[in-house]
């Protein structure tokens, strides 16, 4: 672990104003190496348990392989590309057996001991990578609006109330592959915090808003307040919210 910082961490998960929790959240430990985390939020799609199930599957592929990891000897970026394809493959072998359409999104972020980070997504889930309050990096979603924002046609402000906001250009369990896309941040610094989160949390905040509460509490007090937040804001409309926080908070001393 490269010095002059400690690991601090939380995770958060609401079912929002829906029937049905489809989101699911972890932060792993790596069985063998201490400093090495991944951090996933998956957002499952598609009828009651459709959903769920997929986000189950993307759970369960990143643990298994995960454990298998050895941060001395393997690609992190393979290794979180090979998530997102295994994933993808035992949802739509799911699909195949249940009359839903199961689909999810993928954000996970993967902290090596040397203090390197890697992080790859699939869909409008999101990470975003602070230092301070002031943001360094954010996924870009693969959603329809996202390409009208690219292309310039409406903003990002306009893109967060375009009624068509909710349409994915690329996830997993869908007819043909995901993206994978990859981020390499050589090296987090004391005062960096990661945040994966779904739609259901970063629509309802700038990223202004979201960089001053997590630079100012804890990622505990930081997940609390984001959640409940969000429900306020959604007003009985809120989909599901889930998030996972890591802060490298600087060594005293």
């Amino acid at each position: 672990m490269a010095k002059g910082y400690r690991l601090s961490a939380a995770t958060g998960i609401h079912k929002g104003d829906r029937e049905y929790q489809q989101d699911q959240v972890a932060l792993l430990s790596h069985p063998r190496v201490s400093g090495c985390v991944l951090g996933v939020v998956a957002d499952g799609m598609g009828g009651r348990s459709g959903g769920r199930k997929a986000s189950d599957q993307v759970m369960m592929t990143a643990r298994q392989l995960f454990e298998r990891y050895s941060p001395d000897h393997d690609d992190a970026a393979s290794l979180l590309k090979q998530i997102v394809q295994e994933a993808h493959l035992v949802i739509k072998l799911t699909a195949i057996s249940a009359e839903q359409e199961p689909h999810s999104t993928i954000a996970g972020f993967l902290i090596n001991p040397g203090g390197d980070c890697h992080w790859v997504h699939a869909g409008d889930s999101r990470i975003y990578h602070y230092h301070g309050s002031n943001l360094v990096k954010r996924t870009l979603d693969h959603s329809y609006v996202q390409t009208l924002v690219d292309k310039g046609e409406i903003t990002e402000e306009e893109a967060n109330v375009h009624p068509q906001s909710n349409i994915l250009m690329g996830c997993l369990g869908a007819e043909d592959d995901p993206p994978a896309d990859v981020h390499f941040i050589p090296q987090l610094r004391p005062g960096d915090v990661l945040m994966a989160c779904s739609d259901g949390i970063w629509h309802y905040f700038s990223p202004t808003e979201i960089g001053s509460v997590l630079s100012s509490l804890s990622p505990r007090e930081s997940s609390e307040f984001l959640i409940e937040k969000a429900r306020s804001r959604g007003r009985g409309g809120g989909d599901n919210l889930s998030l996972v926080i890591v802060k490298l908070d600087p060594l005293e001393g």
